[in-house]
């Protein structure tokens, strides 16, 4: 490790920060291919053990969604009439 420390940096780094044994590019191509990283909050993470567990229940989730609504296409919008019914006025008791 290169123990020689510039106190004139302004850069953020520490010296206990060893990187002599990175690899420059390391996950350069899986990057460029894609991957997709999601965070979970606390209490969700809480409930899975590890990726397999959350890809299964995201599994099961599409596959439910799937039986009930397709994905591919928007639902239908739902025909409403054009007119409401008129609401009967109240009666009202007369003194007498």
């Amino acid at each position: 490790m290169n123990q020689h420390v510039h106190l004139n940096d302004n850069d953020e780094m520490r010296p206990e920060y060893d990187f002599s044994h990175g690899v420059r590019g390391k996950h350069y191509e899986a990057y460029r291919a894609g991957t997709n990283v999601v965070f979970l909050d606390p209490d969700v993470a809480q409930a899975f053990a590890d990726s397999a567990s959350v890809n299964q229940a995201l599994r099961l989730l599409l596959q439910l969604a799937r039986t009930n609504v397709s994905l591919d296409r928007q639902p239908a919008k739902v025909a409403r009439p054009t007119s409401r019914p008129k609401k009967p006025k109240p009666v009202r008791a007369t003194r007498g």
